[in-house]
């Protein structure tokens, strides 16, 4: 039986680890052909010996226009087009406060998350033109959408961001038939999660003995797993989609839904800033 993606070329940033790598796997399971655009090289390499024909790594830094045009380049070149662009990559980038930011920290981190979006959408246009649609799929955070505050100052303004140049995107390219569409991460015990409680990519990896921590933060009591993203990035991806473009999706297992100081109907959601004070006292 034919899967979801079957004979469809797509671009994963950031696809070797965390949320993008969940997506990887997922898009090849369902047929899809997938370049993985990444920084992370050694593990690129790994995940193209695990799939043989189906699978081209492409360093990639996404704040390099060089870089992206690269990556689009070989997903028409190796497997004939370009029908799926997730940009995923990302990090935390600049940590800093309101008073202590820098102008180097600021454009840092907008050029990461921000200037990388406007490169992965602008490169995207013409190869989907030339297949008569396409979908674009990126990242935002629930940091930018009602948890301010949560995240640092730079990476919460650069993900609003992103909602708005993707809504943008998706009534210009309406017309093409070329479908652009967010998602909207919540709290995923990935090493990215490091990064907002001040740590390293250790760090974020001791947070998988913590996961539970993560489930207080929001209405279902259950841990978000990389998986869930797949699963919204294989969607959005898909035929099944094909009539929803210019949607912020949270996928957050309800932290959006946040009632701050009012707790949950049984008392125990916390804050994003309870629990991350919480992660940061026991580490």
């Amino acid at each position: 039986m034919p899967g979801r993606l079957q004979d469809k070329v797509a671009i994963i940033t950031g696809g070797v680890s965390g949320m993008g790598l969940a997506s990887t796997h997922r898009f090849i399971e369902e047929g899809a052909s997938v370049v993985v655009a990444d920084i992370q090289a050694g593990k690129g390499r790994e995940l193209e010996k695990q799939y043989p024909g189906r699978l081209r790594f492409v360093a990639c830094d996404v704040r390099d226009e060089a870089d992206i045009v690269a990556a689009v380049s070989a997903a028409v070149e190796t497997f004939g087009g370009l029908d799926v662009m997730y940009h995923n990559a990302g990090a935390v980038g600049d940590n800093s406060d309101l008073a202590s930011i820098t102008t180097e920290g600021w454009d840092d981190t907008f050029n990461l998350l921000l200037r990388s979006t406007m490169l992965t959408i602008k490169h995207s246009i013409e190869p989907m033109r030339k297949r008569g649609k396409g979908s674009i799929i990126l990242t935002s955070s629930a940091a930018a959408v009602s948890l301010g505050g949560s995240g640092p100052y730079a990476y919460t303004v650069a993900k609003a961001g992103v909602i708005s140049a993707g809504r943008y995107a998706a009534l210009a390219l309406g017309p093409d038939r070329i479908r652009v569409n967010i998602i909207v991460p919540g709290a995923f015990p990935t090493s990215i999660w490091s990064g907002h409680v001040g740590g390293d990519a250790e760090m974020g990896d001791r947070m998988g003995l913590d996961l539970q921590r993560f489930a207080g933060m929001q209405a279902l009591p259950q841990v978000g797993d990389p998986r869930n993203i797949a699963d919204a990035a294989l969607f959005l991806a898909s035929e099944e989609a094909t009539f929803v473009t210019g949607v912020a999706l949270p996928v957050d297992g309800g932290l959006t839904l946040h009632r701050n100081s009012q707790g949950s109907a049984s008392g125990q959601l916390g804050t994003v800033s309870d629990a991350v004070a919480t992660f940061k006292a026991a580490s």
